[in-house]
């Protein structure tokens, strides 16, 4: 089970959650096992019978509220009889003061207790998004991403079969790139959404060239941070004596983390317009989700003209011919 260490996401998110340490260093030694959030009302009152005290506890302006409300030695048992769980962190809203009784027991319990200046639902909102990216299932996949007219096309193959080459002559067609060489997958919502496995900025690999900045080059527009992964492409040789996909009735899919997407096996060779192919692929998977599939209607209408052929008599027919 995936866990997130307390330090390490108070050193890389306290600026994103305007996060400021209220207790001791030695509270960051707990862990984040768990991708929901909860706001502990009820056990601030002492119900605990369905405490989820594995989340992290979102305290706003009505639990604090109450808790200055009480008197010391009761808030003084509620908070020992809280603070008994096993909970990774609570964080305070909109800058609000704990009261020092709280913050001496969570130091004397080890319990991180954080303060954030944003308002409770902006906050909320935001720890969830974090989290559920934090924990959802992912894998990394050597291939690049780009965004052609609004669809996510993963292109894979074996090292130096045009992937980067054919990335570039999108983006100079005016598509965008999302990440070159790997490619991190996570799936959000039962779909898959690609995104760079580093923070180091839209570059790109050309072969006998090196690397590019597509960014500095192309501009602003020509990258995007994710994208959601619709086709993937695997490129591969041109082989004279394999049957290739000539119509296009029969639908390929491939599985990513549970996930199915159509995968469609296109081959490349010297000369070979790929990126014009690459949009038509776009183009084509457009109109499969609003329902026209031309690969069938070219079907249905050459049923349609062999059945009315077959209906005419031959005399008739060798006429029209």
């Amino acid at each position: 089970m995936k866990k997130i260490n307390l330090r390490e996401f108070y050193n890389t998110r306290k600026d994103q959650f305007s996060l400021t340490l209220i207790t001791g260093p030695k509270t960051l030694d707990n862990s984040i096992s768990s991708k929901y959030l909860n706001r502990p009302g009820l056990a601030l009152t002492g119900y605990f019978e369905r405490f989820s005290n594995k989340r992290i506890q979102i305290l706003g302006e009505t639990e604090i509220s109450y808790l200055q409300s009480l008197k010391e030695e009761e808030l003084y048992d509620r908070l020992k009889e809280l603070l008994l769980f096993d909970i990774p962190c609570f964080i305070v809203t909109k800058g609000l003061t704990v009261p020092a009784q709280m913050e001496y027991l969570a130091n004397e319990m080890n319990v991180a207790i954080f303060s954030s200046r944003l308002l409770t639902d902006i906050l909320f909102h935001a720890l969830r998004k974090y989290l559920e990216d934090e924990f959802a299932p992912s894998k990394s996949m050597h291939g690049t991403l780009v965004d052609v007219f609004g669809q996510g096309l993963l292109l894979t193959g074996k090292s130096g079969i045009g992937k980067s080459e054919c990335a570039l002559d999108l983006v100079e067609r005016g598509h965008r790139l999302i990440t070159d060489d790997v490619v991190k997958v996570i799936m959000r919502d039962e779909k898959l959404v690609g995104s760079s496995n580093n923070d180091f900025g839209a570059f790109m690999e050309i072969r006998g060239v090196g690397l590019v900045d597509i960014e500095k080059m192309f501009g602003i527009q020509a990258v995007r941070k994710e994208k959601s992964i619709d086709v993937q492409i695997e490129l591969m040789p041109w082989h004279d004596n394999l049957d290739y996909e000539r119509i296009g009735l029969t639908d390929n899919f491939v599985d990513i983390l549970n996930v199915k997407i159509p995968i469609i096996y296109l081959p490349v060779s010297p000369g070979k317009n790929v990126s014009v192919i690459m949009e038509v692929i776009a183009m084509n998977h457009i109109l499969k989700m609003y329902g026209y599939d031309a690969a069938k209607v070219f079907t249905k209408r050459l049923q349609e003209d062999l059945q009315r052929k077959s209906k005419i008599p031959a005399a008739e027919q060798k006429e029209q011919e």
